[in-house]
């Protein structure tokens, strides 16, 4: 049975900017639960398709569709070991989004993507800046268990996982600007 995940977050940043920060892989580890010790084991770069004209640069390399990072990480806190999640990057679109697909990792089935669009601030419609999407389809390895494994498990820690990477992303794009949170 397949599963489906979302959440946005409002960033006060424009969205070439925020799209930037996550077409980089560099960043992943970072926007990950610290439990987790994420860290890139591999990775095979495939170079983004040319910049729209015009476009801002910002520092740091962008992945584009083909690349595929393996990276390593603990399933539950603690714990004595390191699963792979080998994933690949598909569908990418400057300044607009890209999906990340697994090929090998705990799920049976998973892609997500992230969108970006220009957006007005939900508190304040003079403020504009960036609306993040994330849109997770997954499977788990269970069979029958897994509508009661999602239910008690998967969705209370992607929930978790993905207020801690909103987290992560306010606090580290604030970082990158100079700018307070």
């Amino acid at each position: 049975m397949r599963f489906s995940f979302e959440t946005t977050q409002w960033l006060p940043y424009p969205p070439e900017l925020v799209f930037a920060f996550f077409a980089n892989p560099e960043n992943l580890p970072r926007l990950m639960p610290r439990w987790q010790g994420a860290r890139i084991e591999e990775a095979v770069f495939a170079p983004p398709p040319p910049r729209p004209a015009g476009a801002p640069r910002y520092p740091g390399m962008s992945a584009g569709d083909g690349t595929r990072l393996t990276i390593g990480i603990r399933p539950f806190p603690l714990a004595p070991f390191r699963i792979p999640w080998e994933a690949e990057i598909e569908e990418f679109r400057w300044n607009q989004g890209f999906c990340d697909v697994q090929l090998r990792g705990p799920f049976k089935y998973w892609r997500h993507w992230h969108t970006v669009t220009a957006a007005a601030s939900p508190t304040n419609p003079l403020l504009f800046g960036t609306t993040l999407r994330d849109h997770v389809d997954y499977e788990l390895p269970v069979g029958p268990l897994s509508t009661l494994t999602n239910l008690l498990v998967v969705k209370h820690g992607l929930g978790y996982t993905f207020r801690y990477r909103q987290q992560r992303t306010a606090q580290l794009l604030a970082l990158m600007t100079g700018r307070k949170q």
